[in-house]
């Protein structure tokens, strides 16, 4: 079983996070919020604060710092701090104070006086509802609204009317923020020009194109760290509002510059899961099969209109098989804060609404909920002819079921005393994409290998990939692989997002060891070489011709090199036009619910997933359990509050609830391993995110399994549970 190679340094706190950097001379920044969510600030008063003991400066948007629009070729553009006095949400950065210690410009930063000229504010999502707008840009790629209808049918309506069984549903998720173990932070300096920056991201290229951006500087100027990153889920895939700052006060100033959210800050400064409301309908015939799909989804976003949470594209398009089907997405603009990417987005939520539906669709029918999900397993997604490239669904559910006992669920549960117990179940999906990546290797004369890119690992395993796909690619053992990563110098490896970044970075090594090794065999024939003239091949770390034999570095040192280097690069390609692509499973899940309290226990949980080639079995297990809390902690404690003025009311990990070691049962993970070499030649899919998708559904199915009780909303409280 591989083992993590960045796990002694981790559980030793040898590991180096961007605030773990102490330059010297550095000063430390604060950074200041707005106080109101919609309006324009008149003035800010920053005189007592300039005034504070050990205060270096207070920038804001009228003592401004050199920043300009930021954008990345992937991501696009981001929002950069400072350059408006438009504020759109309560928490909104608006200055920074800067001073010798951390506690100083926290006091500073507290005497800054703001005034406003307010404006009424858009917090209500339920009112909001009323006046939504289509998904801006399309969803995905795609138009807000799509529909595929058989011939004959001209509408989504009539394919519901003429279904023998029909249900229908409008389901609820709540507002989530990552809340990574890391908050947001940087540490900044520049030296004769440049600037190297510490700080936690999915993809340090990208964040170096988008500083470099930012301070209208060529981007090799900008030197981006970030080794280890303490977790992001997709909420560091942007530069964040700390190093923008912390990089253009430190230019200003003369010296590195410290700058990390607090906690409390995260919340707003950084963005979040949006809140939406899904509308299901389902109709099929008596046998079960699906005849017609309807899904309705409303997603809050910002004024801005950055982010929609893709709910129905992300789910009803394609994981069931029907003639008619029709989806669409609108945004709900409100002044919140911004809202990005979070584990599985558009997945996660909108599986809790499909998912749910199709348990009330099996109910209706008198019908087992995993047989009816087998008899519409999709081949390929609804009016596309692009088939799975590899599904293997229908055993995961058929191992699950064995092994979590699925023949001894009841249509109502079972009691354990003052427990009422049940069991339910869900499909999880999550799409395998590519995104370019590319990778350097260099062939050392000492007979060692460097692997390196500029991506992230914010927990994934990524660096341990880098050395088992090397170790396999070069046919090295993986102790003579040196990996590297995080480090914009290195090649760009593109970002660590989308459950893409081993089969994304590992095609990368694929074609970047096939160059070495025809590197190196062209060198061994050259003249003048060892073999010259002789037909020389490469296995083992050794290149073979009809004279003998050589390692890779007794060849190099024989002609007094000292290493060969070589850049190989991989995207998406032709494949995307042969196949559909996607990793798949079965969540199962028992909970159990105190008839009198009304509190709910998750007691089981196994998922069964196919996602390709397993290459290391301990971080596929660690990635999916991990999800599989995260849905623990979506159907059941994590939600943000949105008070009427704006204010976040529980900001902070004290009111924000996320599951603890008490909440979490042992989890069971299995795979069906089938490699997946139409879709890479390394074979693997990703499992980042397929982990959460589901798990809130079959907890909620499994609830109403227990209680009888149809909870249509995340999450699910005891008083959606107490009975009269």
């Amino acid at each position: 079983m591989t083992a993590r190679l960045d796990a002694t340094p981790k559980v030793t706190g040898r590991a180096k996070y961007a605030v773990d950097h102490n330059l010297p001379g550095m000063a430390y920044g604060y950074v200041v919020l707005s106080t109101i969510a919609s309006g324009r600030i008149e003035a800010m008063d920053v005189t007592a604060a300039k005034g504070a003991p050990g205060v270096l400066a207070v920038f804001t948007p009228f003592d401004v710092l050199n920043l300009s629009t930021a954008s990345s070729p992937m991501m696009g553009e981001t929002w950069v701090p400072l350059r408006s006095t438009d504020v759109a949400y309560r928490g909104q950065p608006i200055g920074i104070v800067v001073a010798e210690t951390f506690e100083q410009a926290r006091d500073a930063a507290a005497l800054v006086e703001v005034s406003y000229q307010e404006t009424p504010a858009r917090t209500s999502f339920e009112d909001g509802l009323a006046t939504a707008e289509d998904a801006p840009g399309g969803v995905q790629g795609n138009e807000a609204a799509i529909s595929v209808l058989a011939s004959g049918i001209e509408s989504i309506e009539d394919a519901l009317a003429a279904s023998p069984v029909v249900v229908e549903g409008t389901y609820r998720t709540a507002a989530q923020n990552h809340a990574a173990m890391e908050p947001h932070s940087a540490v900044a300096a520049w030296e004769n020009g440049e600037l190297t920056v510490y700080s936690g991201n999915q993809g340090a290229n990208l964040q170096a194109t988008e500083l470099a951006g930012a301070l209208n500087v060529p981007e090799s100027a900008v030197h981006a760290v970030n080794p280890y990153v303490g977790g992001a889920f997709g909420g560091k895939g942007r530069t964040s509002v700390p190093a923008f700052l912390a990089a253009a006060a430190a230019r200003e100033l003369g010296r590195p510059v410290k700058c990390s959210f607090t906690r409390e800050q995260v919340f707003t400064g950084t963005a979040n899961r949006p809140e939406t409301l899904q509308k299901v309908a389902l109709g099929a015939d008596e046998n079960g099969t699906l005849l017609a799909v309807r899904h309705d989804s409303w997603s809050s976003t910002p004024m801005d209109r950055s982010f929609v949470e893709p709910t129905s594209h992300g789910t009803s398009r394609e994981w069931y098989a029907t003639q008619n089907m029709a989806i669409s997405q609108k945004a709900v603009p409100l002044n919140i804060p911004l809202t990005t990417f979070m584990r599985a987005p558009g997945e996660a939520p909108g599986s809790f609404a499909l998912e749910s539906a199709m348990d009330e669709l099996a109910i209706a029918l008198g019908m087992d909920p995993i047989e009816l999900r087998r008899r519409n397993s999709s081949i390929a997604p609804p009016g596309n002819d692009l088939q799975w490239s590899s599904k293997h669904l229908d055993e995961c559910y058929s191992i699950g079921a064995q092994r979590f006992g699925w023949a001894e669920r009841t249509p109502n549960g079972r009691v354990d005393g003052d427990w009422l117990v049940g069991m339910g179940t869900a499909t999880a999906m999550f799409p395998a994409l590519l995104f370019p990546a590319t990778v350097g290797i260099t062939l050392n004369a000492d007979e060692t290998a460097v692997v390196s890119t500029s991506g992230a690992d914010p927990g994934t395993g990524l660096l341990t990939m880098l050395s088992a796909i090397g170790a396999e690619s070069l046919d090295l053992p993986p102790e003579r692989i040196t990996p590297q990563l995080g480090d914009s110098r290195y090649p760009p490896g593109g970002m660590s997002g989308g459950s893409t970044a081993t089969a994304s970075t590992g095609t990368a090594i694929v074609v970047a060891a096939a160059e070495a090794i025809d590197a190196l065999v062209a060198l061994a024939a050259a003249p003048g070489s060892p073999f010259e003239g002789q037909e020389v091949t490469y296995a083992d770390g050794r290149v073979h011709g009809s004279s003998g034999t050589l390692s890779f570095g007794e060849l190099l040192r024989a002609l007094r090199r000292e290493s060969l280097s070589v850049k190989g690069s991989a995207g998406p390609g032709e494949e995307r036009t042969k196949h559909s692509f996607g990793s798949f499973g079965a969540q199962f899940c028992e909970v159990r619910v105190h008839r009198l309290t009304g509190e709910a226990r998750v007691s089981r949980m196994l998922g069964v997933f196919d996602a390709g080639r397993i290459i290391s079995d301990k971080l596929a297990r660690s990635q999916l359990s991990g999800g599989m809390i995260w849905g623990v902690s979506a159907a059941l404690h994590e939600g943000l509050e949105l008070e009427p003025d704006g204010r976040l009311a529980n900001a902070d990990l004290a009111s924000y609830l996320v599951p603890v070691n008490a909440d979490i049962p042992e989890i069971d993970v299995e795979f069906v391993s089938y490699p997946d070499t139409f879709y890479s030649p390394v074979g693997a899919r990703g499992v980042g995110e397929v982990g959460i998708v589901g798990v809130a559904a079959a907890i909620a199915n499994a609830i109403c399994n227990a209680t009888g009780i149809r909870v249509r909303h995340i999450p699910i409280t005891i008083e959606d549970l107490l009975v009269d």
